[in-house]
């Protein structure tokens, strides 16, 4: 990453290495390319470094609050991303059903269903001892 990295950098990527795993992140730094590199910084920073980073939520109500609004915007593979980083974040499966069950009241009972769709595809996934 940039050569004059913010604290705020710093402390977003310990977060987010936190939440998603050092595979994860090693991965998309490793893609990242001179195009991508400045929203891979953006996203370190804002997302994990100003959002995430903050003490007043815990990272479990915050993989909710995540899951459900990925969900409610029809993101499919950050749904899957943030279902697979409850493993690191403390937010259970009942947690997760729980945030869809909200997601299918205020965002629709079609993007509920399909972000259930994900999750127990990801459940699977991570029952069969399959990598993220």
């Amino acid at each position: 990453m940039s050569d004059t990295a913010s604290e705020r950098f710093h402390q977003g990527l310990a977060t987010r290495r936190s939440v998603l795993g050092n595979a994860h992140v090693d991965r998309a730094q490793a893609a990242s390319t001179e195009f991508d590199k400045p929203f891979q910084e953006l996203i370190t920073e804002a997302a994990w470094g100003h959002v995430w980073s903050r003490p007043e939520l815990t990272k479990r109500e915050r993989s909710m609050i995540t899951i459900a609004l990925l969900a409610a915007l029809g993101q499919d593979d950050e749904v899957a991303m943030h279902v697979r980083a409850t493993v690191n974040t403390g937010a259970s499966r009942e947690d997760i059903r729980e945030a869809l069950l909200h997601v299918a009241i205020y965002a629709g009972v079609p993007a509920a269903n399909h972000a259930i769709k994900i999750a127990k595809q990801v459940f699977e996934q991570m029952d069969a001892g399959e990598a993220a």
